[in-house]
């Protein structure tokens, strides 16, 4: 009797081993939902080419946990609908470990329900505060918030001794909350807003909502906003002959801005993520070596620069490789806390540092000031 049950109990550990080799074996399954198509392509195209550059990099090298990664991605034209759709197939059909995405605001924060109701690990590629304010369990963002941004830009204006702005924006949730940010920082740095214009989604004139701005005197005029607006309101503002000085925010920081823009985006100046000028930062920062060493590796494998936004999906698998290492396990559970730990890891956007009440881990510190001059970047500081 005693030796059928030890021959049981043997045979019940064998089976549980082969499981578990099974489980090890299987790959990690990383989804993702990028806005690849229409006007938020300048976003979601680059991102995506990161997701498959650096999969299969990590996988030549041996993979995660000794496990190979399975990029399930869905490709949208940046519709809120759409996103929140692929983000259940994600969840119920492709049953992944963990999901990146939501190239835009609006995406993300439609597949955000979904996510926090199925308990899966989240890295937002948007840029919107509300994305991690109030902190959601699930969900982190890499890209520093219009808050941060609004913020590196307001200390700039005061460093040149300017007091009176205008603010121009476009009516998406990212516009939206940028100008909101605008208009509550602009108190505290004891900043006066004498213009503050909106234009629609498919304006393709904004002279009139400049003139207002021009006509007010304004010392800065900052644009909350991006894509092809970005480029039609950049154009305008030269052609009005404005004074002023120019703020972008953070989502123009693309060479296809400045190429769009030509001479008109003279310069304009934004903060940026340090990838974007990695060659030129100072040998003692901290992000001057992996930010060059992921341009190069883009350039290679595609022929053009790194945008920002690319930068942002090489930070959040970044992100989720480093958490489920420390982990040890594709537990989503543990693999969620394991973000929120994080501490002091280097990305190309900035240096992470999560807690239980800041999903993001970035400040404006992350960000460096740059300008347009002869049709680049210029590291301002």
């Amino acid at each position: 009797m005693l030796r059928g049950k030890s021959l049981l109990l043997a045979g019940m550990a064998l089976l549980l081993g082969a499981a578990a080799a099974v489980a090890q074996d299987k790959p990690i399954k990383l989804g993702a939902v990028l806005a690849t198509q229409g006007g938020p392509a300048f976003l979601g195209d680059p991102e995506a080419k990161v997701l498959r550059l650096y999969v299969e990099k990590i996988n030549g090298a041996g993979g995660v946990l000794g496990r190979k990664i399975d990029l399930v991605l869905y490709e949208t034209n940046g519709a809120a609908a759409d996103a929140a759709n692929f983000a259940k197939r994600l969840i119920a059909q492709d049953n992944v470990d963990f999901i990146i995405g939501g190239s835009t605001t609006g995406e993300t924060m439609a597949m955000a329900p979904e996510v926090e109701r199925a308990g899966v690990p989240f890295v937002s590629l948007g840029g919107a505060s509300v994305i991690v304010e109030p902190v959601k369990k699930w969900i982190f963002k890499v890209p520093q918030t219009d808050r941060t941004a609004v913020e590196k830009v307001y200390i700039d204006i005061k460093q040149r001794a300017m007091s009176k702005i205008g603010l121009i924006a476009g009516s998406g949730g990212f516009d939206k909350s940028c100008t909101d940010n605008a208009r509550a920082l602009a108190k505290t740095h004891n900043l006066t807003i004498a213009a503050d214009e909106t234009h629609g989604a498919a304006d393709s004139d904004m002279t009139p909502q400049l003139t207002k701005i021009k006509n007010a005197n304004v010392d800065a005029v900052l644009y909350c906003g991006f894509g092809a607006a970005s480029v039609v309101v950049t154009k305008n503002f030269a052609q009005l002959g404005l004074k002023s000085a120019f703020y972008h925010n953070h989502g123009s920081a693309s060479a296809q801005w400045i190429k769009g823009s030509g001479k008109a985006a003279e310069g304009v100046r934004l903060p940026a993520e340090p990838v974007l000028v990695a060659k030129l930062l100072p040998d003692r920062d901290k992000q001057k070596a992996p930010g060059i060493a992921f341009a190069e590796a883009y350039k290679a494998k595609y022929n053009e620069d790194p945008s920002t936004f690319a930068g942002y999906a090489y930070d959040a698998l970044l992100l989720m490789q480093d958490a489920i290492k420390r982990a040890g396990t594709t537990d989503k559970a543990k693999v969620r806390d394991a973000l929120e730990s994080t501490k002091n890891l280097v990305g190309v956007t900035g240096i992470f540092t999560m807690s239980a009440k800041d999903h993001n881990g970035v400040d404006a510190k992350s960000f460096r000031m740059v300008e347009v001059k002869n049709g680049t970047w210029r590291l301002l500081y």
